[in-house]
């Protein structure tokens, strides 16, 4: 996770050679640390004039937010060739914690070809095209092509944070999708994907913790935001409950997690106030007493937490 990239450049008369910057992140962020830019090929893949063909909607959410239900029919409807053998729905969207207007739509589609060129450019030019509706920014999809649902190391084609760019699909995402992902369009995910071990998904979210929010930690600036606030304890919470439980939480089930591991009280009704209603009014200095409370908390808990899988 990082401060919010720029707007990529979006397709206008050629494929762009770069699709915006790289955004590392979390388990619970975009993606992975794993992330690199997007290299979109050779200019003029598509002739002049292309438009890209829709399919046949597919079946649409039954039930859900308006304004989401609408948005994902717009990107069923306009998935054009590569046409999806699947599309996914994870995180919050399929959990049960999704919030209209706050939580990322996240998605994976499995193609029934190779990406080639053409395929990134056709991509990109969809969704510049859903990026008038309000939600879109949050709009995140991973797409897969054949015969790669199985290498957890590869990076994939993966539109997010309005750019274009490659990323792994993380352990924790490929056991969302096995104990709750939403098929939105289809083969179910346990038909394509292979299954997660447990010492696997430990192994990822001990380090995620380890080699990613440990260092964060030692900035101090980045604490003074709500979102690393947020993401950093509900992150740890999460990570803690799989160490010891081998299974996934919600965001709002981490939330609840986080007293009995030793949380501040005031950092907990903070960001319970915030996501989920109620919040008062921040005093004079709340925003930089509750960094360093933050940083004082989550850096021995890490360390517990990675010495403790150890």
């Amino acid at each position: 996770m990082t401060t919010e990239p720029p707007p990529a450049r979006l397709p206008t008369a050629r494929p762009p050679a770069v699709l915006g910057p790289a955004v590392p992140a979390s388990l619970s962020g975009p993606g992975s640390a794993g992330e690199v830019p997007l290299r979109s090929g050779a200019a003029g893949v598509v002739p002049p004039g292309s438009v890209v063909a829709a399919v046949a909607p597919a079946a649409p959410l039954s039930a859900g937010p308006v304004a989401t239900r609408a948005l994902i029919d717009r990107f069923l409807t306009a998935l054009a060739p590569p046409a999806p053998a699947a599309v996914w729905a994870h995180g919050s969207l399929a959990g049960g914690d999704y919030q209209e207007g706050r939580s990322d739509l996240d998605l994976i589609a499995v193609l029934d070809r190779p990406v080639t060129p053409e395929t990134v450019w056709r991509l990109a030019l969809l969704h510049a095209r859903l990026r008038g509706d309000p939600l879109a920014a949050g709009l995140h999809c991973t797409y897969l092509a054949p015969g790669t649902t199985g290498d957890a190391a590869r990076r994939h084609l993966t539109w997010a944070h309005r750019q274009l760019l490659r990323r792994p699909v993380t352990p924790v995402t490929r056991r969302e999708l096995h104990t709750f992902g939403r098929v939105l369009h289809g083969a179910p995910p346990v038909e394509l994907l292979p299954p997660v071990p447990d010492d696997e998904l430990a192994r990822f979210v001990v380090r995620d913790q380890r080699d990613f929010w440990r260092p964060a930690v030692r900035r101090p600036h980045l604490w003074r935001r709500d979102a690393w606030v947020d993401l950093g304890l509900l992150t740890f919470a999460r990570a803690a409950v799989t160490v010891r439980e081998n299974r996934l939480i919600s965001k709002r089930e981490a939330l609840d997690e986080l007293p009995g591991l030793g949380a501040p009280g005031e950092l907990v009704a903070d960001v319970r106030g915030r996501r989920y209603g109620g919040a008062a009014p921040a005093a004079a200095g709340w925003t930089a007493r509750r960094a360093r409370l933050t940083r004082s908390y989550l850096g021995p808990a890490i360390d517990r937490l990675v010495a403790s899988y150890a």
